[in-house]
């Protein structure tokens, strides 16, 4: 298992590192993303929806368990899993199904840990002492996710 951290001093700054990471993505991939209420885990989807090159706006799937944006090159499948009460209600939804032609990001993952596909990016924000400081930090575990995490890390490096 391969991982990198960031630090992030704005929204901006976050949805930009999630746009490099959109570039480099694949289809198939599948992140996620664990952070309190509040950490930004909406504003890195929207980046990360930007650098796929989607033109939706994308909003918190809160009440929806599953919002889908198929505007751009390969769709993205955002899940949150926050007010489930456990991995059986996932069950239907065949996770790595719902992947496969596009990105899936599941928000909350945590809440149905049991269910979810072992290869996959996982992504932490950690929420820091200043308002808008974000402490990111990326795991990849499984060939197409250690591949996105190298991109992103050259990028982050080259200051693309």
């Amino acid at each position: 298992m391969q991982y990198c951290e960031f630090d992030s001093h704005s929204p901006e700054e976050t949805a930009t590192l999630a746009e490099r990471l959109g570039r480099a993505v694949e289809r198939g991939a599948i992140l996620l993303l664990e952070g309190e209420l509040g950490a930004g885990k909406t504003t890195f989807v929207q980046g990360l929806a930007r650098g796929i090159g989607l033109t939706d706006y994308v909003r918190s799937p809160s009440f929806v368990l599953v919002h889908e944006y198929r505007n751009g090159p390969l769709p993205l499948f955002h899940a949150d899993f926050f007010r489930l009460s456990g991995a059986a209600e996932t069950l239907d939804l065949g996770l790595e199904d719902l992947a496969a032609p596009g990105v899936l990001v599941i928000e909350w993952p945590e809440r149905a840990e049991s269910v979810l596909p072992e290869e996959a990016l996982r992504v932490r924000i950690i929420v820091g002492e200043a308002m808008d400081d974000r402490h990111l930090t990326f795991f990849a575990k499984g060939k197409r996710a250690e591949q996105a995490l190298d991109a992103l890390r050259s990028t982050a490096e080259g200051g693309h």
